[in-house]
């Protein structure tokens, strides 16, 4: 596996998708959660959270180069030459530091596969092709009360998710660039316990892999297991913003430092994708 972590990259990647989206596919809508799982036989990225932050922290408390990027592009082998790519960026790439436990959390993500054996615009019988029937996202808190939750969740069949124009198969829909993909642009990830400091999102995608091109009797299954870890801050308060100041925010001057007040709540966009999970 591979990670790449170019913005310019998947600034691209979605652009293509998106492209895609319009002429093949249309508009993917929003999804909601996951569960965590992993496969003895294929190997995901372990999340390396730091030590447990204290009271205050500045510094990124949770590993995460996509809090650091606002993007992470992850690459996976799973043929000879056929690769099988997820994009996944927050929706404003510039603001993860203000990812809050009670605010409403937005990324987007993208499925798609490159064979390298073939120009990506080649017709679809000279590749081989890759359909995804299964799509989830399981979720592992990481908290300074050293409990663990999965408040974050999400399965479904990627066909309910596109119109019904799309290439499919009773083996899920195809996701082979130029010809398919899977395009999810907004999803939101909403409360989370106080003391998290970090959320952990493994994605399990499960797909059925031609063998050789233009051949059905060739397909075997086989599931990816692509890991995000997600760093999450405590919110400023006034007695942390008054610079200088004392526990009630009061600066040393006797005025009244200017604190940042964290809100409450958080909403959902709920998706209606649409199309027949049978071709």
């Amino acid at each position: 596996m591979s990670i790449r972590l170019s913005r310019r990259a998947r600034v691209a990647a979605v652009a293509a998708l998106t492209a895609a989206a319009i002429s093949l596919t249309g508009c993917a809508q929003v999804v909601d959660a996951f569960n965590s799982i992993s496969s003895p036989n294929e190997a995901a990225a372990t999340p390396a959270p730091n030590t447990t932050p204290a009271v205050g922290e500045v510094e990124m408390p949770f590993d995460s180069q996509f809090t650091y990027d606002g993007s992470v592009q992850m690459t996976y082998e799973i043929a000879d030459g056929l690769q099988i790519i997820l994009d996944f960026w927050a929706v404003d790439s510039k603001r993860t530091r203000e990812w809050y436990p009670d605010n409403p959390k937005t990324f987007g993500f993208a499925v798609n596969v490159k064979d390298t054996r073939v120009d990506e615009k080649a017709v679809l019988k000279q590749k081989r092709r890759v359909f995804l029937s299964n799509v989830s996202i399981s979720s592992q808190t990481a908290q300074t009360s050293n409990q663990v939750s999965s408040p974050f969740q999400f399965s479904s069949d990627p066909r309910t998710l596109v119109p019904t124009d799309t290439i499919r198969s009773s083996k899920g829909l195809l996701i082979n660039s130029y010809q398919g993909g899977l395009l999810v642009p907004e999803t939101t990830i909403n409360q989370l316990p106080q003391d998290t400091y970090g959320i952990t999102l493994q994605f399990a995608l499960d797909v059925w892999v031609e063998g050789t091109a233009n051949d059905s009797k060739s397909f075997a299954q086989q599931t990816v297991y692509p890991v995000i870890p997600i760093a999450i801050y405590p919110r400023e308060t006034e007695t942390d913003a008054a610079t200088g100041g004392t526990t009630d925010g009061t600066t040393t001057d006797g005025t009244t430092g200017d604190g940042t007040t964290g809100t409450d709540g958080w909403t959902t966009t709920g998706g209606n994708g649409s199309g027949p999970t049978t071709p």
